[in-house]
């Protein structure tokens, strides 16, 4: 049967995001950056405030156990929206077509509660979801099967005719494991192909 709804990602599928994006600004020095990405302000630490930490909190605790980098810590929180890169037009351009086909476009996020209503007025593509699961509005954070069955319930999905669409390979095979059409996005014509072949898209 052809899928009725497609439950998108969005970070680095509709937009770029990557804290080097900031950081790279305040850190001239290529091998300090690194090291400050992969050990002090790392995915794992970030994943918190996605979970519901607040970000003083979190800022706080990081900036306790290295004092050294406390401005630059503080930074993720202030500057947060620097770490955003640009539009991935070619995304935003499929869900308006999805859209016009009456299609369901959906959102399921790793995203803090905090910082969402400052994306969403930053970037008007989020009004056109027919709806959004936020990972720190649930205190839950993909891959856990239980933040797919908040979207799934709430949605009132056919996992079995929904296409998910994430960059994250782990994401995919959770909402896989769940009977979705799974999509790895790697590119926007990457996904107009899959759509294409789920009979979505020409």
């Amino acid at each position: 049967m052809k899928p009725t709804a497609v439950l998108f990602d969005i970070g680095n599928v509709f937009v770029q995001w990557d804290p080097k994006f900031l950081y790279q600004k305040l850190i001239t020095d290529e091998d300090e950056l690194a090291v400050f990405l992969d050990e002090i302000v790392t995915l794992e630490w970030h994943s918190e405030h996605d979970r519901g930490l607040p970000f003083a909190e979190g800022v706080d605790a990081l900036s306790q156990k290295f004092p050294e980098y406390e401005d630059l810590i503080r930074a993720f929180d202030t500057r947060w929206c620097e770490t955003i890169g640009g539009l991935i037009q070619g995304t935003a351009d499929i869900m308006l077509e999805l859209i016009e086909r009456s299609i369901s476009v959906y959102g399921l996020t790793n995203f803090s509660a905090e910082k969402w209503p400052e994306f969403c007025r930053d970037f008007d593509f989020t009004d056109h979801f027919d709806g959004v699961v936020v990972s720190g509005e649930e205190k839950l954070i993909k891959p856990d099967p239980r933040i797919f069955h908040t979207a799934v319930s709430r949605f009132n999905l056919d996992p079995e005719r929904t296409v998910y669409v994430d960059d994250r390979l782990e994401n995919v095979l959770a909402a896989e494991q769940l009977d979705m059409i799974g999509h790895q996005f790697f590119n926007p014509s990457g996904l107009r192909e899959t759509l294409v072949q789920c009979g979505l898209l020409d």
